[in-house]
Parts: C-alpha cells; structure tokens; sequence
C-alpha cells in the first residue's frame, strides 16, 4: 500500500510535459501574431508607454513650459496630492456627490425604458427605439451647447414651460428663478438631465440581456400565479443582472472621467461655488493651464488607483448578485 501511495505521490508531484505544437498549429500561430501585430504596436506606443512616462513624471518636477530643468523629487507629488492640496479631495467629493445622484436615476430610467421598449405591447415600440437612441447620435459638445439653451433661466424652453404649467415664476434671474447652472443645489440636477437625454447606449445594451431571458420561465411563472413585479424581480433583474453589471462598471469609470459637460457649461473654474470642479476639471487644469506636467501625472495616476479599487469591489461583490446561466 505504502508503495502505492509512493508511486501516486511521486506521479501527481510530476509536472504535466507541454504538448509540442504541431506544424500547422505553429503557421496558424504565426500568422494570428501577424494579423495583431498592428494593434499590439498601437496599444504599446499610445497606451503602453504614456502610462510608463507618467509614471516616471509622477515622482519628477517638470513643467511643460521648462522641460530641460525637469528633476526627480521623489513621492513630493504624491505627498502634495494626498496631505497638502485640500482642492484634490474637494474635487473627488464633487465626483463622488454627481456619482451618487445621476448613478441610481440613469440605470433605473434605463432599464425601466429597456422593459417598455421591449413589451409585445407597445404600438410602434420600432419609432420610439429610434428616438430614444438618436440623441447618442448627436456630437457630445453639440449636445452640451445645445443643452444650455434649454437650461438657460431667461431664455430655456425648460423654464418657460414650467412657468405656463404651474404659473411658478421660474423665468428669470432672481432667486426665485430655477437656474439650473447657476445654484449648487441644482446644477447636478442638470448635469443628469443631460446624462439621461443621451442613454440610448444603455437602453439597447439592456435591451439585448433582456431579448436573451427565455421566455419559458415567464410562461411556468404566469401559470405558478407570478405577478408582474415578482417577474421583475425574480425573473428579470437576475437574468440581466451580468449586463446591468457592465453597465455599471462602465458607468462608474465614466462617471470618475466626467469632463465635457461642466467644462463647456461652467468654464471649467469650478462655478458655482466649487461645485462643477470635477476631479478631472482640476487634473486638466494642473495639465494644461498650470502647465505642471509632474504634478498632473500624479493626479492621473492616483484617478487610475481609484478606479481600479472601485472595479475590484464591484468585481469583488458580483459574485453575491450576478447571475450567470454557466454557473461561473
């Protein structure tokens, strides 16, 4: 027995040999290395590298303006960002505040549009999938221009129809007057307005997670008594669960990137009051207005450590809400 045991051990301790490729699984190899090869070279000198320069500009002092007296100085950067610049933690505070307001109203609005878009109900559901998708269509900065007109406290069509409706003097620029990008309380408020005019993404990635629910387990749910809210929650939301994840991990790393919107609108100086200074408003600002390349760097690399925290604990809690049908 003992022997037996000796033998099994020393056969499990013995690494598996590779099995040598043939010829023809070498050609094929070959040749897909060559059909990727443009993209490797691409993402190696566009994102590789810039990445690996920042890097190095992150523990250095250099200036755009000055690149021949660039010298190294260390973590003083990184010391600067997390101990001494109280502008950094303000800028994440007004990321995370827009993250926490627009993040439950866009995904919930979009999967609720998703359900209707897709009901054997719906009379020209077709028309209304194209119009709930055209606007991504539209150039983001045209979009924003566009926006700002509608926003306008004197001149929006917005404030204009919420006055002839409920005779609030919302037109204006007293106090009383709704402006949307003037007040911190209710810039964010316009800010989603805008994120919800452009969801179409999400609503069409939603409606193929939702395309792909068997229809069988509606039917066996309908005879078993189900109602339509525990088809929803029972049913639904766990079959689409993988895309809603997507979705939101998308939506989270965008949201940490927020940039076009506030800059277009508000100038990019952080009115009113601070709270349209985005973090990457102020990344941008340290770039390319201040000209402190190191400094930037610093601030792109500790955006880049934010992110891929937030990704691994959304990685990390998926396995207790997302369903997928092959178990994994």
């Amino acid at each position: 027995m003992a022997s037996f045991v000796d033998a099994l051990d020393e056969g499990q301790s013995k690494p598996k040999k590779r099995k040598k490729m043939t010829k023809m699984e070498k050609y094929k190899a070959k040749w897909g290395y060559i059909f990727i090869s443009p993209w490797l070279i691409g993402f190696s000198i566009f994102t590789i590298l810039p990445m690996v320069a920042s890097l190095a500009f992150s523990v250095m002092d250099f200036q755009l303006a000055t690149p021949e007296e660039a010298k190294f100085i260390g973590l003083q950067n990184w010391e600067r960002m997390l101990f001494n610049d109280p502008n950094v933690w303000q800028s994440l505070g007004v990321t995370f505040k827009f993250a926490i307001i627009t993040l439950p109203i866009g995904f919930s609005l979009a999967i609720f549009l998703a359900i209707l878009l897709n009901s054997h109900d719906l009379i020209g559901k077709n028309v209304f999938r194209t119009l709930f998708y055209a606007p991504t269509m539209v150039p983001g900065i045209a979009a924003i221009l566009i926006w700002s007109g509608v926003l306008n406290s004197q001149t929006g069509w917005l404030n204009r129809g919420i006055e002839n409706v409920t005779g609030y003097p919302a037109v204006g620029i007293g106090d009383e007057a709704i402006r949307w990008l003037d007040k911190p309380e209710l810039i964010y408020f316009a800010y989603t307005f805008i994120g919800i005019w452009a969801i179409g993404n999400t609503i069409l990635i939603t409606m193929a997670g939702l395309q792909g629910v068997p229809t069988d387990l509606y039917d066996a749910s309908k005879v078993d008594g189900a109602g339509w809210w525990r088809r929803l929650w029972h049913i639904t939301l766990p079959m689409i669960s993988p895309v809603i994840f997507y979705n939101l991990v998308l939506g989270v790393i965008g949201l940490l990137q927020y940039f076009n919107t506030p800059y277009v609108l508000n100038g990019g100086n952080g009115y009113p009051e601070g709270a349209s200074r985005f973090f990457m408003i102020y990344f941008y600002k340290q770039a390319f207005a201040f000209a402190n390349m190191g400094y930037a760097a610093t601030l792109a690399w500790f955006l880049f450590i934010i992110s891929l925290v937030l990704t691994l604990i959304l990685f990390g809690t998926a396995r207790h809400w997302v369903y997928y049908a092959g178990g994994d």
